[in-house]
C-alpha cells in the first residue's frame, strides 16, 4: 500500500521531504510533481524499481531514462558536454527540458541507450523537486507517469494513489500538476535535435 505524503507547493515541509528521501532511499519507487508533470522516482541503482517502471510504463530497452538532477554539478558528472552545448543547456534550465547526451562512466549501464550509451537528464523549476533532490543529496531516475494507452499523465496526487497504490510505495503531492512533460532535446550529435515537444519552448533550439 502506497504512503501518501502532502507537503505545501511554495514551503514544503522539511521533516516529510525528509521522509521521502529516507524511503527512497530505503528503495523506494516514488510519484512525485515537476515543473512539467507526475514522474516516477527512485535511487540511482535501484534496479528492482527501474524493471517495475518498465513494467508500469510497458517501456523498451530503447526507452531514455532520466536523471533528475539539483543542479550542473551533478548534471556534469553523468553526461559528456561540450562548451556549446553547455552554453545552450546552461540557459534553459532550470526548466521543463529533457538533455539527451552521451553518458560518463557513472550513469550504470542497464540506463543506457543500448546502442547510443546516451542517457537524459534534467534541472526541473520546481520547489518540492528541488527540495526532494537537495535532502537526497544525489540524482533521481526518473520517468514521465505516463501510463499505456493514455494520452496525457494524471494531475492529482490522490488520483495517482488510487490507481497504482499496490504499484508504487509512495506518492508525494504539493497540489495539481501540469500534463505537458518535458522537452526533449538530443544534443548526442553536437546539435540540437527536437525529440519532443513538450513543456518547455522548443524555440531555442530551432
Amino acid at each position: 500500500m502506497a504512503k501518501y505524503f502532502d507537503v505545501h507547493p511554495e514551503n514544503p515541509q522539511p521533516r516529510t521531504i525528509g521522509n521521502v528521501a529516507d524511503s527512497i532511499r530505503s528503495g523506494a519507487l516514488v510519484a512525485y510533481p515537476t515543473d512539467s508533470c507526475f514522474a516516477l522516482g527512485a535511487q540511482l541503482g535501484n534496479r528492482d524499481a527501474l524493471a517495475r517502471i518498465r513494467s508500469i510504463r510497458n517501456l523498451d530497452d530503447r526507452h531514455h531514462f532520466t536523471l533528475v538532477c539539483h543542479n550542473f554539478a551533478q548534471l556534469g558528472q553523468l553526461v559528456h558536454i561540450d562548451n556549446d552545448v553547455f552554453r545552450a543547456i546552461k540557459a534553459a534550465t532550470p526548466g521543463p527540458y529533457t538533455f539527451i547526451l552521451r553518458a560518463t562512466n557513472e550513469v550504470p549501464r542497464q540506463l543506457l541507450h543500448p546502442k547510443k550509451k546516451t542517457v537524459g537528464v534534467r534541472i526541473p523549476d520546481h520547489v518540492v523537486t528541488q527540495a526532494l533532490l537537495a535532502e537526497l543529496g544525489e540524482p533521481l531516475l526518473s520517468s514521465t507517469l505516463l501510463l499505456p494507452g493514455e494520452e496525457e499523465p494524471m494531475t492529482q496526487g490522490w488520483e495517482i494513489k488510487e490507481r497504482l497504490e499496490h504499484l508504487v510505495d509512495a506518492v508525494l503531492d504539493s497540489g495539481d500538476c501540469g500534463t505537458s512533460p518535458t522537452t526533449v532535446i538530443d544534443f548526442s550529435s553536437g546539435e540540437a535535435e527536437i525529440v519532443r515537444a513538450g513543456a518547455g519552448d522548443t524555440s531555442r533550439f530551432e
